[in-house]
């Protein structure tokens, strides 16, 4: 079977710029910083200097208030967010115009997102804000749960507390949660779980986590790994802290009919339980505002993937899977504050799109990006756009829910609503692909490819998930039958002892080097000394 063929396009309007991205990284592999900014041209380096000036104001913002200062030097793990410029420039590596306006406009919303969520965290935290009449109005949640549990209460917040603790401070330093991961294994947690519970499980161990809320709702939508870090951080909630805690469980076969009962009744029961530990009833009324949110986002997500499809895609990349994670299933409808952000991408990528804007000089490759990826690492795709002139086309977590939930406050749209929680849950970024059978996983990844006219997927393999790996066979078999290149790519996750960031890139740039016989279009990015660096 001859591989697919797709065009190449070429940039007729290259800026000036670093062409060379790869000297803008030391030389001696120690520092932690780039030797200096990237240059884009007059207006868009003010462009993105301003924008710096932004991220420095929402972190001068947080850090004024001395409870925030007090969380400071407190908890290991708030040393990190001292990397947040660095990340925003791994994110906008060779960018310029309308792309690069796409990805501060969402990742900028991000980090204020984030920094309000933790500003929520230590208000209430007993150890730092200890704000008690505000922490009586707080459910705990897990990082990786959708909140649509949450849409119908007014004054009850949902605080996903694992969020900046583990997650993001993961995307900034690759090595903040090693820690945790050594502390969890001298615990007696195995090595080879998943590292993303298990460094979650490490943080309540080591007591490095805050304390608040009147209730705790965790969930099983990711994995057993999950389902084993969730047992050690209940344990300390419950019986150390006087936290209730309820187990929101989604069905294993998602896309069945004949679970969809279960599933609802679960969502009835999570919302009773908030009812009575936060003393708050449920209000129908918001809950369909944010039903219209919801609709609202996933129509703006669509059409971003439907520009996708086309020869100038505009809105790719990591930080379209982040800004989806945050407003999908973060936020889920819940905050007014993200329909006017959705607005202004969809406004970028419709001008972009006009004016056939490139990230790239050339265009090579059309790729979708399988599997989950390495939080240490997860600026990868950007470098794969200006290393090799592939193009990540969409990943696996953001293709996810594209229905329309009902918004009319109507009796049967209230007993129906559910239902549509409930899928929602069922649907959240790592389930709905990793779990619901072999059609939602291998023959649907197949459909994306021909939908996005993509001729490579890269697969990453993540070395402690036993989901995707078992069907490497498959991948493989099915990918040559239809000529599409299958790239994989080994990682840990969370933990880059394992896997390297040079190691991720090496074995993309032997396959595009022994199987495709290219040559990268910047070469000075091949082999970076980022080892030592943020």
């Amino acid at each position: 079977m001859a591989f697919k063929q797709v065009k190449k396009i070429t940039n007729p309007k290259r800026r000036k710029g670093d062409q060379n991205l790869g000297k803008l990284y030391p030389t001696n592999g120690k520092s932690k910083v780039m030797r200096r900014r990237e240059w884009r041209g007059v207006k868009d380096t003010l462009y993105d200097y301003t924008r710096w000036l932004y991220i420095m104001s929402i972190l001068a913002k947080f850090i004024v208030k001395p409870r925030n200062v007090k969380a400071m030097f407190r908890y290991r793990w708030m040393a990190n967010y001292l990397a947040v410029p660095h990340m925003m420039d791994k994110f906008t590596m060779g960018l310029r115009d309308e792309p690069l306006r796409i990805t501060h406009t969402a990742m900028n919303f991000v980090i204020y997102d984030v920094a309000k969520t933790m500003d929520n965290i230590f208000r209430g935290d007993r150890r730092t804000g200890n704000d008690e009449e505000y922490s009586r109005h707080c459910v705990l949640t897990d990082e990786n749960a959708m909140t649509a549990f949450m849409m119908g209460f007014d004054e009850t917040k949902a605080i996903l507390r694992e969020v900046p603790t583990m997650f993001v401070a993961n995307l900034l330093t690759q090595y903040s949660t090693t820690h945790y991961l050594d502390v969890a294994q001298e615990f007696g947690i195995p090595g080879d779980v998943c590292p993303m519970p298990e460094a979650e499980a490490g943080i309540s161990i080591d007591d490095d986590f805050a304390v608040l809320g009147c209730c705790a709702v965790q969930v099983n939508t990711t994995c057993d790994g999950s389902l084993m870090g969730n047992g050690v951080i209940a344990s300390r909630l419950e019986r150390e802290y006087g936290i209730p805690t309820f187990q929101l469980a989604a069905p294993m076969r998602h896309r069945e009919d004949d679970v969809q009962d279960y599933a609802a009744n679960d969502i009835k029961a999570a919302n009773k339980f908030v009812e009575e530990h936060a003393g708050e009833k449920w209000n129908w009324k918001r809950y369909f505002e944010c039903a219209a949110r919801v609709n609202d986002a996933t129509r703006h997500r669509q059409e971003w993937l439907d520009i996708n499809c086309t020869d100038y895609p505009q809105f790719v990349g990591s930080v379209f899977s982040l800004y989806n994670d945050t407003n999908y299933m973060g936020n889920c409808g819940r905050s007014a504050e993200f329909p006017p952000i959705d607005k202004k991408i969809t406004k970028l990528v419709q001008r972009g799109y006009k004016r056939k804007t490139m990230m790239a000089p050339e265009y090579r490759h059309r790729c979708i990006i399988w599997g989950v990826q390495p939080q240490y690492n997860i600026h990868m795709l950007y470098w794969m756009i200006n290393c090799w002139g592939v193009l990540p086309l969409t990943d696996m977590l953001s293709m996810v829910n594209t229905s329309m939930i009902s918004e009319d406050d109507t009796p049967e749209n209230r007993e129906k609503a559910y239902y549509d929680m409930a899928w929602l849950n069922e649907n959240m970024i790592m389930r709905n692909r990793t779990h619901g059978g072999y059609k939602v996983l291998v023959d649907e990844l197949w459909e994306f490819c021909e939908k996005m006219n993509a001729d490579m997927v890269m697969m990453w393999e993540h070395m402690s998930c036993k989901a995707l790996d078992g069907l490497h066979g498959m991948f493989e078999e099915q990918g040559r039958e239809r000529g599409i290149h299958v790239v994989w790519v080994c990682h840990d996750l969370c933990d880059p002892r394992v896997y390297t960031r040079q190691a991720i890139r090496d074995e993309f740039s032997q396959y595009m080097r022994t199987v495709l016989r290219e040559e990268p279009l910047d070469p000075s990015l091949e082999n970076i000394p980022d080892e030592n660096m943020w």
